[in-house]
């Protein structure tokens, strides 16, 4: 398998720390998307992802793309170490925490909507910072609310094992701390990713553990 990352994506970052948890070997192809203009915007990508985003994930002959895609394809083609629980009610409720996370927040925040409102409408970095603060506080109060309510939230997301949902939380909190979001309000997100972190599936995601940090 190859899959083409950036360290800091959090698209990407989910995917590698699925990856890891399954225990599946992978080939990193890093695409840098400030360098050059953006190596995702050259030709050879768009041809492999005519979107121009990471990750891509190439397998047996066939590319895949987005995220959340890739993960399920990862969970039904190497079934051990499940990301999904096994009961349909549950099985909706971890993608609907993973979807608050890469489908509410991250869409508002990623790195082509900032610089959308710096170059094309002339926000200023303070009034980027500004919207990204607000859309990601917002949306992780939500899941926070979430979590903090339900008996199903163990040690993790959805019970005692990491699965799908904390795939995505880890990443979206890990860029939160990086624009100095608010979390204080939030101990339950803050526990769950606390405790991701010490598992070597996710010190090994993390992005300055990838080979294209800086």
């Amino acid at each position: 398998m190859r899959l083409y990352t950036y360290f800091r994506s959090s698209a990407a970052y989910r995917v590698r720390i699925a990856l890891n948890l399954k225990g599946l070997e992978y080939e990193a192809v890093p695409v840098h998307l400030l360098r050059g203009g953006g190596e995702h915007r050259r030709p050879e990508y768009l041809e492999l992802n005519p979107a121009g985003l990471v990750p891509a994930l190439e397998d047996a002959g066939q590319v895949l793309t987005q995220s959340l895609a890739i993960i399920e394809y990862l969970d039904e083609t190497h079934p051990q170490v499940p990301l999904l629980p096994a009961g349909a009610l549950e099985r909706a409720r971890v993608r609907a925490i993973a979807q608050a996370t890469a489908c509410d927040i991250h869409p508002l925040n990623n790195l082509r909507v900032l610089q959308y409102l710096g170059q094309t409408l002339g926000a200023s970095e303070a009034q980027r910072n500004a919207w990204y603060r607000h859309w990601v506080e917002l949306g992780l109060a939500a899941v926070e609310a979430r979590l903090a309510g339900d008996e199903l939230t163990g040690a993790y997301c959805h019970g005692d094992r990491p699965g799908l949902a904390d795939c995505c939380l880890v990443p979206q909190v890990f860029n939160a701390r990086r624009f100095d979001c608010d979390l204080s309000a939030m101990p339950t997100v803050r526990g769950i990713v606390a405790r991701c972190e010490e598992l070597e599936a996710f010190r090994r995601a993390a992005p300055m553990a990838q080979p294209d940090a800086e």
